[in-house]
């Protein structure tokens, strides 16, 4: 804007010199004069063009910044449309409880890394298997018929209550008899008797499990959004023994 002001006030001054000029033409002027007048309107055409370009370089950014505008508008909603449609099921990060938790020193942040990998390493072989989330693309290649009307966040809510399921039965399944109450030695058993050969080295669970570790209904909706995850390659099903047993995959 600097630049715009300074030659506006060169061209005005120019003006002025020319306009003070002309008012002396009418006392003759000697022939070096007149030549200095056509100087003058020379350099003044000159400032005008490199004005008008100047214009018009400064409209270009103009254009410019408000493109620029809009990219950064359209972006901010959608951002905001992201934010107000994150899936239920997606983990978030939880923060402190409170402001007055001390933070952890250096050290005290390596003892738990290295406590972490120690619990990773005995661990690699004990980890459950759980069932991936449905993307939007997965859920909406289902046919219509075969979702209805189940929303894609009840289809990943029965994936996380399966997954909560296969989790709290293999914890008991791995725990010595011994450090088992009553009732989950109970369950321990039951477990046992499910597996056949056929479910060797598979996670599976069934209705039964179900309704003992979750909440989740186990009515015909269910049914029909199991047939989902089947159409998505989630899960397949194994009978045998008077049991539907619902495999990982």
């Amino acid at each position: 804007m600097s630049e715009l002001e300074d030659i506006g006030h060169h061209i005005h001054v120019r003006i002025s010199s020319l306009q003070c000029m002309l008012d002396l033409s009418v006392v003759e002027l000697p022939q070096n004069k007149i030549k200095k007048v056509g100087q003058e309107l020379c350099a003044l055409e000159r400032l005008l063009e490199e004005f008008e370009k100047c214009v018009s370089q400064q409209k270009e950014r103009l254009t410019h910044l408000k493109e620029l505008e809009d990219s950064f508008k359209r972006d901010l909603e959608d951002v905001h449309h992201i934010m107000d449609n994150i899936p239920a099921h997606i983990p978030r990060k939880k923060g402190p409880d409170n402001e007055s938790e001390a933070v952890m020193t250096q050290n005290e942040a390596m003892d738990i890394q290295s406590a972490q990998l120690d619990d990773v390493k005995k661990s690699n072989k004990t980890v459950v298997r759980e069932m991936a989330f449905i993307t939007i693309p997965e859920f909406e290649s289902i046919p219509q018929y075969m979702k209805g009307r189940a929303t894609y966040d009840q289809v990943n809510a029965v994936v996380q209550s399966i997954n909560t399921a296969v989790t709290a039965k293999y914890k008991i399944l791995r725990q010595s008899l011994k450090s088992l109450n009553s009732n989950a030695r109970k369950l321990h058993q039951r477990f046992k008797n499910q597996e056949t050969k056929d479910t060797k080295g598979q996670y599976f669970v069934v209705e039964d499990d179900i309704r003992e570790f979750t909440q989740l209904k186990v009515d015909k909706r269910f049914q029909g959004i199991l047939n989902m995850l089947r159409h998505c390659q989630r899960l397949r099903e194994l009978r045998g023994g008077g049991l539907t047993r619902y495999i990982l995959l």
